[in-house]
C-alpha cells in the first residue's frame, strides 16, 4: 500500500503533528495503530517512567531491612531488595489475576503493578557502589546513574569505563577528570565539552587531540593553547599560573570569559560521526536515523529514539538496544530482543506487551516482574493455545473499553502506559531533568507532583562562606553541611544542602580546582544546559561566504560557495533564537580541518 503524509492533532497537547509514509509502514510490520500522541508528548510520557537520580531509604518489603530505593517511600508498590527481587524467594505468577474484559486494561494494569514485587534499583554486578541507579559493573561509587564498567567515578550521569573521575555527564574511557560533558579518551582534563583525545587541559570544546591548553574551541592537535593562542612552553606556564583555578573566583572568572568566548566561533550543525542519512544530535556510526539523540554506534532504521546503540527497525525508545530489533514505545528494553512493545525495564524478550521489569521470556501481554516465562497474560499462566486466542480479544476489548485519564484522554491498543499510573512523580523522573517544570506547571498539565523528603539535618555553611581557594580548605569541611544557593529549587531538583566527601576533597586539591558551591543535583542540571534539546529545527547555514556578513566570524579560508551564502540548509537541535554561529557540514569541515 502505497502511504501519504498525515497531519493529526495530538491529543495531549492539541498541536499538530505529521506522520510520515514510512511510519505506516513501520507500523503496519508490528500492528499498531498510528499514534494520537506527537513525537514530543510521546517522549515525555515514557520519560515519566524512568526515574535515574531520585533514591530515598524506604524498608524491603520482604525483609523489613532499610534499603536505597528508586521507589518513594509513599509510592503504592511493593519493593524488594535487588538480590531478593532476583533470588528464588517468590514467584511473579502468584500474583496472576484473571483478566476482566468489563475493566479498562490499564485500570487492572494498575492495580497489579501495586501488588507485583519490584527491584529497589536498577544496578547490575556493582560493587561498593549502593547509592546510585542503574549501573553496571561499577565499583566504589558514589551517587552515579546510568553508568557502566566505572570505578572511583562520583556524582556523574552515563559514565562509560571512567576512573577516579567526577561530575561527568555522558562520557567514556576516561581518567582523573572533573566537571567533562559528552566526550571521550581525556586525562586530567576539566570543564570540557565535546572533546576527545586530550590531557591536562581545561574548558575545551568541540576540540580533539590537545595538550595542555586551556579555553579552546574549534582547534585539532594542537598544544599550549590559551583562548585558541599558541604559546611556548615557558609563556604558556606562566600564563596558566595566573590563571590559578584553584580560586573559585578566578574559575568563575574565566568561565563566563571563555562561554562568551566560544560565541565567536562556529558551530557545527549536529554532531555526528560515520552516520549516513540522519538527523538528530550526538550520534555515531549509525544509518538511517530520524530525529534521533545520542547513539552510540550501530543503530539502523530507528526514528525517535534516544541513549541507543546496535539495534535496528524500532521506534519511539528512551535507552535501549544491544540486538534489538522491532522495538516501539519503550524505557529501558532490548538486549538480544525482537518486539518489545509498550515496555519499561524489559531486557532479553520476545514478542512482549505491555510489561513492566520482565527478563528473558516472550510472549507476555500486561505482565511485571516476570523472569524466563512464556504465555503469561496479567502475570496468569497459560497455555500456548489460550494465550494466543485471548491477546487478540483482549486488543479488541481495550478498543471498545478504553481507558480514560484525569484529563479525559483516552488510551487504546497502541498507547504507552498513562503517566499518572507511573510509580514516580513528574519530578522524580528524567521527564524533570529534560522537561523542567515548576511544581505548579506539572499540576496544571496533569502529572502527579511529591515534594522531597525533609532532611534532618542543620546546614553548618553558606556556599558563600567557603574559602575561596581550595589550598586554605581543611578536612574539616568533610564535617560540615553546605548550604545550596538554590535552595531546594524543583527546577533543578535541589537538595537544599550538600557535603564534601574525602575522595572528593583529595581530588581537588590533587588537581587544583576549587570546591562546587551547589549540591550534585544542581551541578548536574548545569551540565544538562549546556547539552541542546532532544528537539529538531529547520535551519540555513550561517555561513554567508566572503562576503562577511557576520560581525562575529570571519572565515579563515575560501569555502566552495564563493562569495556568496552558503545554500545548504539542515535540520538541528539549535533553536531559531540561540546565539550560537551555525555552520553546514561542509563548511565547518573547511573552518576547522
Amino acid at each position: 500500500m502505497v502511504y501519504e503524509n498525515k497531519k493529526k492533532i495530538c491529543q495531549n497537547c492539541k498541536q499538530e503533528f505529521t506522520i510520515e509514509p514510512e511510519d505506516f509502514n513501520f507500523y503496519e510490520k508490528i500492528k499498531v495503530p498510528e499514534p494520537t500522541f506527537c513525537p514530543e508528548c510521546r517522549m515525555i510520557r515514557r520519560m515519566t517512567w524512568r526515574n535515574e537520580r531520585s533514591l530515598f531509604k524506604r524498608p524491603c518489603d520482604k525483609t523489613g531491612k532499610q534499603i536505597i530505593s528508586m521507589f518513594h517511600p509513599e509510592a503504592k508498590v511493593v519493593v524488594y531488595d535487588h538480590d531478593i527481587w532476583w533470588s528464588d524467594q517468590w514467584e511473579p505468577t502468584d500474583y496472576g489475576k484473571d483478566y476482566n474484559f468489563n475493566r479498562p486494561f490499564f485500570e487492572q494494569f494498575k492495580e497489579l503493578l501495586s501488588q507485583v514485587p519490584l527491584a529497589n534499583l536498577g544496578n547490575s554486578n556493582s560493587v561498593g557502589s549502593p547509592y546510585g541507579n542503574h549501573n553496571a559493573d561499577c565499583k566504589d561509587c558514589y551517587l552515579l546513574y546510568a553508568s557502566f564498567g566505572s570505578e572511583r567515578t562520583h556524582y556523574s550521569y552515563g559514565a562509560v569505563h571512567l576512573k577516579d573521575c567526577m561530575d561527568m555527564y555522558t562520557c567514556l574511557d576516561s581518567e582523573l577528570c572533573y566537571e567533562d560533558i559528552v566526550s571521550a579518551d581525556l586525562y586530567k582534563t576539566h570543564f570540557s565539552y565535546d572533546a576527545d583525545e586530550s590531557l591536562n587541559c581545561f574548558f575545551l570544546k568541540y576540540s580533539k587531540n590537545m595538550q595542555d591548553s586551556i579555553g579552546c574551541i574549534n582547534l585539532r592537535n594542537k598544544k599550549r593553547c590559551i583562548l585558541n593562542v599558541e604559546y611556548s612552553k615557558e609563556e604558556y606556564e606562566k600564563r596558566k599560573k595566573e590563571l590559578d583555578f584553584g580560586s573559585y573566583r578566578t574559575l568563575s572568572q574565566f568561565e563566563n570569559t571563555f562561554h562568551q568566548f566560544v560565541l565567536n566561533f562556529p558551530y557545527r550543525y549536529a554532531h555526528t560521526m560515520k552516520s549516513l542519512n540522519v538527523t538528530g544530535d550526538n550520534i555515531i556510526n549509525s544509518k538511517n536515523a530520524k530525529n534521533c539523540f545520542d547513539l552510540y554506534g550501530g543503530a539502523e532504521d530507528v526514528k525517535y529514539v534516544t541513549h541507543f546503540v546496535e539495534g535496528k527497525d524500532s521506534y519511539d525508545l528512551y535507552g535501549g538496544g544491544a540486538g534489538a530489533s522491532l522495538m516501539y514505545e519503550g524505557v529501558d528494553v532490548g538486549i538480544q530482543a525482537s518486539k518489545e512493545l509498550f515496555a519499561v525495564f524489559t531486557h532479553g524478550c520476545l514478542e512482549t506487551y505491555y510489561t513492566y521489569m520482565c527478563y528473558s521470556s516472550k510472549n507476555l501481554f500486561g505482565c511485571i516482574g516476570m523472569r524466563g516465562k512464556q504465555y503469561c497474560i496479567l502475570n496468569k499462566q497459560y497455555t500456548k493455545e489460550e494465550y494466543f486466542k485471548l491477546v487478540p480479544k483482549i486488543i479488541e476489548q481495550m478498543n471498545t473499553v478504553p481507558y480514560f485519564d484525569k484529563k479525559g484522554i483516552t488510551y487504546k491498543y497502541g498507547e504507552f502506559f498513562p503517566s499518572e499510573l507511573s510509580p514516580f512523580t513528574y519530578n522524580e523522573t528524567i521527564a524533570q531533568e529534560y522537561f523542567p517544570k515548576e511544581k505548579e506547571e506539572i499540576i496544571r498539565n496533569g502529572y502527579s507532583y511529591r515534594a522531597s523528603l525533609e532532611k534532618d539535618y542543620q546546614t553548618t555553611i553558606e556556599s558563600d562562606d567557603l574559602p575561596d581557594h581550595i589550598k586554605d580548605v581543611s578536612e574539616a569541611i568533610t564535617e560540615e553541611v553546605i548550604a545550596c544557593p538554590n535552595n531546594g529549587s524543583v527546577l533543578t531538583q535541589c537538595a537544599k544542602a550538600y557535603r564534601i566527601i574525602k575522595s572528593e576533597l583529595d581530588f581537588l586539591k590533587n588537581n587544583n580546582i576549587a570546591l562546587p558551591r551547589y549540591c550534585p543535583n544542581c551541578r548536574h542540571y548545569k551540565r544538562l544546559k549546556q547539552r541542546n534539546p532532544f528537539k529538531l529545527w529547520h535551519a540555513k547555514c550561517q555561513c554567508f561566504g566572503s562576503n562577511y556578513k557576520n560581525e562575529k566570524y570571519k572565515n579563515t579560508v575560501e569555502h566552495i560557495h564563493g562569495d556568496e551564502p552558503c545554500p545548504n540548509e539542515f535540520e538541528t537541535s539549535y533553536a531559531p533564537d540561540r546565539p550560537e554561529i551555525i555552520y553546514c557540514e561542509k563548511c565547518y569541515q573547511q573552518e576547522v580541518y
